[in-house]
């Protein structure tokens, strides 16, 4: 299936109303990388976030998180970048 991208916050919570699956994690980190280059964040900024000490993911799954982030930020057209 095709999904489009979350453009805001709402879109990425209503994703908890799907089933969990590698497309709706991909939907959701795509979203995610989105939102913070609108926002003019950097992926240093990002992946900061990221790492910071949670209550829901261990270090190890936060590390894991943050590469996987990266990865979409180098692979995902930026904002400008994408035709109007």
């Amino acid at each position: 299936m095709d999904y489009p991208i979350p453009a805001n916050t709402e879109e990425i919570l209503a994703l908890r109303n799907s089933s969990v699956n590698e497309e709706i994690i991909a939907m959701a980190i795509a979203g995610v990388v989105q939102m913070a280059r609108q926002q003019g964040k950097s992926l240093e900024e990002l992946t900061e976030g990221i790492l910071q000490d949670d209550l829901v993911l261990d270090l190890d799954r936060r590390k894991w998180l943050s590469e996987l982030i990266t990865k979409a930020w180098m692979i995902l057209p930026s904002v400008n970048d994408e035709p109007e």
